[in-house]
Formats: structure tokens, sequence, C-alpha cells
């Protein structure tokens, strides 16, 4: 004889409720928490990510302090003609300003969308690229020709070319997924697109975004999937095309012998004059440095202490304490932005997952290369700090890739409450 069934079981059978199941739970964990589809789930799960908007907030605000004591003393330099001490604080502050703005307006766009103009980025950053090259086209600023004048401000097309090449590269992955084990139908049309990049980086030169943007095509082929054998061959190549480059440039030869003894009669007032002297700063700062404002390299000592070598400056000021902060700050900032990444391949949005990882691996590479200079672990190159130097471009287009990653990780918690992107 079977059990009747209870008045409350018959009632909510008639209103046709039910269990959840195991097929409500998502597969991604976030936090150790598990998201089901439920319309319980918080608000803050249903938003962007807080702690990586913060993390960047924190690390914008404390690059304006950090400008402004590296330029303070800039007014008393012939070379910069009559200008106040404020004068790249406030262009820093600007260039941050538009930087929001533009990460707003990028936070708008969906990744669909993303996917979709992927190739005309591509091709509008190459024509960036050329226009660079004309004469009266272009500006020159301490002999390199990589700027564009907008009037308020210069643009620097190789910053728009590493987004570009980078969502250019996931889109590229997702549509060669099934020929990924085939190297001359899958890899070879992506390492001709990145050799046109690089011979035109290389002309203004620009080794250093060209290493950048290498980096990234490699991460994502790699994330992408690509056959080890492949990957290891292409990795191979690389590195003997950047050696032959350096081996045919004499003033880069000289860089790296300055780099192996920058203290050296030879080198001390050359090639090896910036690293020396960013050596001497952090050295000064010791454990605790020696307090806000008080850099004495600053002073017209460290050449461009206010763009590629800031990290020095924050090391005489607020010394190795401040140094492994902002360290573990860029460590965690990665770390974050390679999880989105993640979780979004996990929820079968490969093209969004490769994107995320992708800026993961900007972010982490460029940070990684600026501090290794500053603290003469790497050759001298011209590379900033990610959202810390100063720099118009650098800084708006960092935003625009950070802006990207959080509509990435929206568009994944929107997914995981059952919603449509």
């Amino acid at each position: 004889m079977s059990e009747r069934p209870s008045l409350w079981q018959r009632l909510r059978s008639a209103a046709g409720a039910r269990e959840p199941e195991a097929a409500d739970v998502l597969p991604v964990r976030v936090g150790g928490t598990e998201y089901r589809r439920t319309a319980a789930t918080p608000a803050r799960v249903l938003g962007f990510d807080q702690a990586l908007c913060w993390v960047v907030v924190l690390l914008l605000s404390f690059s304006v302090v950090m400008v402004y004591s590296a330029s303070i003393a800039m007014p008393d330099n012939p070379r910069f003609g009559n200008i106040a001490s404020t004068h790249f604080v406030l262009r820093h502050v600007i260039a941050i300003s538009v930087g929001f703005v533009g990460a707003l307006l990028a936070f708008q766009v969906s990744m669909n969308t993303w996917e979709r103009v992927a190739p005309w980025l591509f091709v509008g950053s190459i024509v960036l690229l050329i226009a660079v090259l004309v004469p009266h086209v272009g500006v020159v600023v301490n002999g390199a020709r990589r700027w564009l004048s907008l009037g308020i401000m210069n643009f620097q097309p190789s910053e728009l070319a590493k987004f570009a090449v980078l969502i250019y590269a996931a889109d590229y992955m997702v549509r060669k997924m099934e020929v990924k084990e085939r190297f001359f139908r899958a890899v070879l049309p992506m390492g001709a697109a990145v050799a046109i990049v690089g011979a035109l980086l290389l002309a203004e030169p620009d080794m250093g975004a060209f290493m950048v943007i290498a980096v990234i095509a490699m991460g994502i082929l790699f994330l992408g999937g690509v056959n080890a054998r492949m990957f290891f061959l292409i990795a191979a190549i690389l590195v003997g095309a950047f050696a032959m480059i350096v081996m045919t440039s004499p003033w880069r030869r000289e860089r790296i012998f300055a780099y192996l003894d920058p203290f050296s009669e030879a080198h001390a007032l050359g090639k090896g004059y910036q690293l020396s002297h960013s050596l001497i700063a952090i050295g000064r700062g010791e454990i605790f440095g020696v307090g806000l404002g008080g850099s004495v390299e600053k002073l017209h000592w460290l050449p461009e202490a206010h763009t590629d070598f800031l990290l020095a400056v924050i090391g005489e000021e607020f010394g190795l304490v401040g140094v492994l902060v902002l360290i573990v700050l860029f460590l965690w900032l990665t770390r974050r932005i390679m999880q989105i990444g993640r979780q979004a391949i996990a929820l079968d949005r490969v093209f969004s997952g490769l994107v995320a990882q992708g800026v993961g691996v900007w972010m982490g590479f460029q940070a990684f290369i600026n501090m290794g200079v500053n603290l003469g672990a790497l050759p001298t190159k011209g590379l900033t700090l990610p959202l810390m130097s100063f720099g118009g471009s650098a800084i708006l287009m960092n935003l625009v890739a950070i802006a990207v990653v959080l509509r990435v990780d929206y568009e994944n918690k929107l997914l995981m409450r059952g919603g449509r992107v």
C-alpha cells in the first residue's frame, strides 16, 4: 500500500514547483561559491568585478602622486622650456580622464561586437602605423617617429596595435580552432600579420612594443590550444629573430653591453647612464625609502623618471617595501584577469576568454619587463609601467583593455544568472 502525497506536496505539484536539479548549477565557481540560475542571485554577482576596479583605481591614484613627485623639478631643466611644476601631472590627470571616458564606452560594447570588428580594428591599426612613418604626419621625439598629433595630446598607434592584435588573435584562434594542428593553415597567417606589424614598429623604431605584441600573440596561440611542438617552434623562431635584430644593430648591441656592466667607464656616461642611476635610486631607498618627495635622482640625474623609470623613483622614496607592494598588486591584477578569462572559457565563450587572458598576458609581461629594466635584471627598453607611468596613449589603451575584461566578467555573471548576452 503506497503512501498518499501530503497536501503540501500536491499543492507544489499543481503550481509546477520543482526541486533544484544538478543542471541548475553552472560549472564555474567564483570565490568558492556556486551560482545558480535563480532570481535570488545577489546584485554584486551581476555587476562587474569591484575588487579589480578598486585595484585599478588604487594604481591610477598612486600614479598621479608619483608622476607629480617625479616631474616636479622638470621646470628647472632648460630642455623642457618654461613650464609649470604641475605641467606633467595635469597632463597625466587629463589622460586618465580621457581613459575613463574611453573605458566607459568600451564597456558598453558587447563581446560579440568586438569579435565582429576584430579584423577591421587590426587593419585600422596598420593604417595608423603606416601614417606615423609619413613625413610631416608622424611626430618625432628623441629621434623616434612614434606619435600622431591630436592637438590636446599625441597618440601612439603602437598602443592601439597591442589591443588590436590581441582582439584579432583571439578572433583568429576561434575561427581556426578546427585546423590548429596544422602549422601552415593555423599559425602561418597569424605569424605573417604579426610580422607586418613588427616591420612597421621596427621602422619607427619601437622594438619594445614589437616584443609585447609578439608575446601577446604567442600567449593567445598557446592558450588557444596550438600544438606544443608548433608553439616551441614559433618561440624559437621569434627568439632567433630578436637575436638577429640585436646583432645587426650597433646601438642595440651597445645597450646589451651597457646592461652587463653599467658602471664601467665606457658605459656610465653613455648607454648605461639610465640604468646606473636607476640602480643608485633604488639603492638609496633601502628598506623603507627616503620618504615621499625626497628622491635626489629625479633632480635631473635620472632621465625619463616620470615615464620608463618611475619605479626607480618609487624605490627611492618608498624603498623595498613600496616596490614589493607594487609587485604584489600587479601579480594580483594579472591573476584576477586570467581567472575571468578561464571563467569565460568554462562557459564556452572562447573568444571572450582568450581576450581576457590576452589582456592578462599584456599587463603582466609589460609590467615584468619595466620592473626588470628598472631593477637591472633586463636590458634597458623603452616600455612604460602599465597604469602608472606618464603617457596618454598607454593610459587610454590600458583602461580600454581593463574595461573589456570587466565586460567579459559582466557577461559571465549574466550567463550564470541564466540571462543572455
